[in-house]
């Protein structure tokens, strides 16, 4: 029999890209996702993709209930965790904090504490680089210190990574990878999957290519006056199907129980910082579009730069980042353009 692997939040952005990667790998997969950024036909194009449909379950992983019910009784051979089920947005979390907090870290809570009461051996977390704030060596490596959040998003993060790691400690027979991401982009090279936000994007890429294609009048570069060389930000920007492959590695290294300890954790990015200006022009580039764009003021919160020592992930978890950045940007025009022709975006 096949091991079942859980993806929360599998009809997300990295989600689905991550259930595909997993299905190809050889593994059962179990999505449960409350659509509340997402849409259940992703199930399809995912099915397209690999020539298998994952089981899916429309639940919200703050229903205890449902998730002994509907998931860890209905599916007995899950064996181990990929949790992306969180709320996001950065900007949102500041004007609901309380929504954040109940969302980010009930569903873990839930989760952790019914792990070992189905016999389920690890869990990945989906982390972010958010946690390092504005670090003060780059490339920043795992042993940085954790700052200050900046918002209650990055603050589940931190919490989160804390709660995990005092479960382990007080004995749960568990074990987790902590990954912390970059800025993941880009979409599947079939364009069946990829980033859909609702509403106005929060993110740079599908703001950019929804101002490429028109439906975003100008994409605003916030400040040209960072100490960096052509004066925007600077971030690590991976390729998301890049970023599934590491979710794949993860959990062989749990099922395996390779690890040396019970908490690890992995920088997941490329090791190459890239400018805003920089991206847009790459973006040009790997498209031929022109992007109408414009230089405005800093907008707050904002980190200078930050991009990943990856060094780690890639001689312990024996994972690269291999896409190229122009590969990656053009991955997301195509999506772009595909959701145009469909009427969707």
């Amino acid at each position: 029999m096949r091991d079942t692997i859980l993806v929360t939040g599998g009809t997300g952005f990295i989600g689905s890209h991550t259930v595909v990667e997993l299905q190809n790998s050889g593994y059962d997969v179990v999505i449960v996702d409350n659509l509340s950024n997402s849409k259940a036909d992703v199930v399809d194009n995912i099915a397209k993709i690999t020539g298998i449909k994952p089981a899916f379950e429309e639940l919200d992983c703050l229903d205890m209930e449902g998730l002994k019910s509907r998931v860890f009784e209905k599916y007995p051979n899950i064996k181990a965790i990929i949790h992306f089920a969180a709320s996001k947005a950065v900007g949102e979390s500041v004007e609901k904090p309380l929504m954040y907090y109940r969302n980010n870290l009930v569903s873990l809570i839930n989760l952790l504490e019914l792990m070992p009461k189905y016999d389920v051996k690890g869990i990945v977390f989906s982390s972010s680089c958010t946690v390092y704030g504005q670090p003060d060596i780059l490339p920043v490596t795992e042993d940085a210190p954790v700052k200050k959040a900046e918002s209650p998003y990055g603050n589940t993060k931190q919490i989160n990574e804390e709660i995990i790691r005092d479960a382990v400690a007080s004995g749960s027979p568990i074990n987790a990878i902590l990954l912390r991401y970059f800025n993941p982009i880009g979409s599947h090279p079939t364009s069946l999957i990829g980033e859909m936000p609702n509403g106005v994007p929060m993110n740079l890429i599908p703001y950019l290519t929804q101002t490429a294609i028109g439906i975003r009048e100008q994409l605003s570069v916030y400040g040209d006056d960072y100490n960096t060389p052509d004066g925007s930000c600077i971030r690590d920007y991976i390729n998301v199907v890049d970023l599934a492959k590491a979710h794949v590695v993860a959990i062989s290294r749990i099922l395996e129980n390779k690890q040396l300890e019970q908490v690890e954790v992995f920088n997941i990015g490329t090791g190459k910082g890239v400018s805003v200006l920089e991206l847009i022009n790459a973006f040009e580039k790997a498209t031929g579009v022109k992007l109408n764009y414009k230089i405005v003021g800093r907008r707050a919160g904002d980190i200078e730069k930050v991009w990943a020592n990856p060094e780690k992930a890639n001689n312990v978890l024996g994972w690269k980042a291999e896409t190229s950045l122009e590969d990656t940007l053009k991955s997301a025009w195509d999506w772009q353009v595909k959701l145009r022709k469909e009427g969707i975006q």
